[in-house]
């Protein structure tokens, strides 16, 4: 809608639009949130919201959850947009766009779990 937002945003819109109200805020973070021995709340929010599947199963719609480095908590998601070939994501960085990009390696080294939107896994 033209308006900045991180990868946790862009998930909130997208369930906006697809699901109606939220059903819960997330609570106020940082960019820096949980790098070190960090509690798991975006993948703990994600199991109360939306279905968890193998990511082997995920398919175009299904969110994408990424531990950006070894020790910190799951805290990027993207939304898998095309899973030919290497695949697709939708996914936006903090304080740049929303962007579709390609999942090569260096993405799914990364990648912890996937999960369907409700009534659709």
């Amino acid at each position: 809608n033209g308006e900045g937002a991180d990868c946790l945003g862009l998930m909130r819109g997208v369930w906006r639009e697809v699901m109606g109200e939220e059903p819960e805020a997330p609570p106020p973070y940082a960019a820096d949130w949980a790098e070190v021995g960090g509690e798991e709340r975006l993948w703990a929010a994600a199991r109360r919201w939306l279905v968890e599947i193998s990511p082997a199963a995920a398919k175009p719609g299904d969110v994408l959850l990424f531990r950006m480095a070894p020790g910190c908590a799951a805290k990027h998601c993207a939304i898998l947009s095309d899973d030919s070939g290497e695949g697709r994501m939708i996914h936006a960085y903090w304080g740049r766009a929303v962007v579709e990009t390609w999942m090569g390696s260096w993405w799914r080294r990364r990648l912890v779990a996937a999960f369907a939107w409700p009534g659709e896994g």
